[in-house]
């Protein structure tokens, strides 16, 4: 009988981890999602909740926006996390220095590198629109234009993905060495050892930050909220009041808008209702990205 219950006594730490902090959550979102709850009465609703949903216009622009970040940003940071690792294996001296450099930005705090990144991307005093017209090229209202708002928080993740470029650092320095040498010697080029030798090797690591990637971004609120907020320039004063969204609601991520139902309007049932939303839509992403790189397996083996 002790034999049998071991076992368990091993993953009693990880079952009661596990109960308390993810099924226990999630059984009372669905549980809370068919009631109107606003943390001091609790009355049942049906599917009210779930039919204001699909009636909700703010919900589905905060879905739109989320899903653009998911298929742009991710991708552009990625590719670019990983350029600068494969450009930092091709350095022969300062090695140290410029991985250094490169990630100083990730040890910036999200807030102050947020508003930091708005006043360099500030339309008329902003040094990065000051040099665009000194080459005659007229640089647009970064922030503050419902067009550029979401180009400009992605170049803020691209500024920032150091971590991701430590990750891909480590992962092309495991590359063994004598594969190039054998491709070159058969007259591979360098596109060719890429696609061939550095692409297959590297494939867990790609699949491990693109999902993590997508898990983020479908939570991505904190520099979206910063960046709304200073470039509308409302401040906490008496009077004063902030819609997120900034500009035109270009910027409003699911996160967001479940936050504003939940903590400034406390309607804990409908946030309930956006969270397990979120929750599928993470899901369905990563079990995409899963299957995607399954078969890129099978294509390369």
């Amino acid at each position: 009988m002790l034999a049998r219950l071991r076992p368990l006594l091993w993953m009693a730490p990880w079952l009661v981890g596990f109960s308390v902090f993810f099924a226990y959550p999630l059984v009372a979102t669905v549980y809370f999602s068919f009631f109107n709850y606003d943390l001091f009465t609790l009355k049942f609703n049906g599917l009210d909740n779930w039919r204001y949903f699909f009636q909700d216009e703010r919900a589905w622009i905060a879905m739109k926006n989320t899903a653009w970040l998911v298929v742009v940003m991710v991708p552009a940071t990625v590719l670019f996390a990983l350029g600068i690792a494969q450009l930092l294996t091709k350095l022969k001296a300062g090695v140290g220095f410029f991985r250094t450099l490169f990630y100083l930005p990730s040890l910036v705090p999200v807030t102050a590198g947020t508003v930091a990144f708005v006043y360099l991307l500030n339309p008329s005093t902003g040094p990065v629109n000051n040099l665009l017209a000194k080459i005659g090229i007229s640089g647009p209202d970064w922030f503050g234009d419902k067009d550029w708002s979401k180009p400009g928080l992605t170049l803020l993740a691209m500024w920032s993905c150091t971590n991701l470029m430590v990750i891909f650092l480590a992962a092309l320095l495991d590359v063994p060495r004598h594969l190039y040498e054998a491709a070159a010697i058969d007259g591979a080029g360098a596109w060719r050892q890429f696609r061939s030798i550095t692409l297959p090797t590297i494939r867990p690591v790609l699949m491990f930050t693109a999902v993590t990637g997508v898990i983020y971004t479908l939570q991505y609120f904190t520099q979206a909220m910063i960046a709304a907020r200073v470039a509308s320039g409302v401040t906490d004063a008496p009077g004063s009041t902030f819609t997120p969204g900034y500009p035109e609601m270009s910027t409003l991520t699911l996160p967001q808008w479940l936050f504003q139902a939940g903590f400034r309007d406390y309607a804990m049932g409908y946030a309930s209702v956006l969270a397990l939303v979120l929750f599928a839509v993470s899901m369905v992403f990563t079990l995409i990205l899963l299957r995607q790189f399954r078969g890129f397996e099978e294509v390369s083996s």
